[in-house]
């Protein structure tokens, strides 16, 4: 079994990461991308998930540990293996205020899109994905809210070892959970 840390990008896959390894479980994770200003205790990525739909044998290296897989690249897990997905679901206005700020620190350019438009095009691309995960047999989903896990850390941990099936450190992974991290938000937390 290979277990994968999903979302859009910015939706707390990377806080995810974070705590299954606090809580014992290996990653497949390179150092490649550093952590930075967006994510200062990493990003927990690794590089060669890219190339899922060219080389999906790659995925081998996963097993018995968790990888992230942004989103776009569910679609390339293939079918002669099977995985759970820790799916995080965060609300768009603050995924794209995130993404907002990561690219004017990196003095780059995003989509060309008003915030209405790039809102309704990730709620399509999340009901599309949403649609495709319910009918893959192989693929089991815990749907993750990143406000209750920022809320309920100790909560959320104890559901996703529940869901994963494998003994992991609860009070470790609770503990990776830092508010002041919570930058670009729509509402305060409870």
């Amino acid at each position: 079994m290979i277990t994968v840390v999903s979302g859009v990008p910015r939706s707390g896959a990377s806080l995810m990461m974070q705590m299954l390894a606090a809580g014992g479980m290996p990653l497949l994770a390179d150092s490649q991308r550093a952590p930075d200003e967006d994510n200062p205790r990493g990003y927990f990525e690794w590089e060669r998930i890219k190339r899922l739909s060219q080389q999906p044998d790659c995925l081998a290296e996963a097993e018995g540990k968790a990888v992230k897989i942004t989103s776009p690249l569910l679609w390339a897990l293939p079918p002669n293996r099977t995985y759970r997905v820790v799916f995080m679901r965060r609300p768009l206005g603050e995924v794209l205020r995130s993404q907002t700020a990561m690219i004017q620190r990196l003095g780059t350019t995003g989509a060309r899109l008003e915030r209405p438009a790039m809102i309704a095009a990730l709620e399509a691309h999340l009901r599309q994905v949403s649609a495709w995960l319910e009918r893959q047999p192989h693929i089991q989903v815990c749907w993750v809210d990143y406000h209750r896990v920022l809320e309920y850390p100790r909560g959320e941990a104890e559901r996703i070892q529940g869901f994963l099936e494998v003994p992991l450190d609860i009070e470790a992974m609770a503990q990776q959970v830092e508010p002041s991290l919570y930058r670009q938000r729509e509402r305060p937390l409870a």
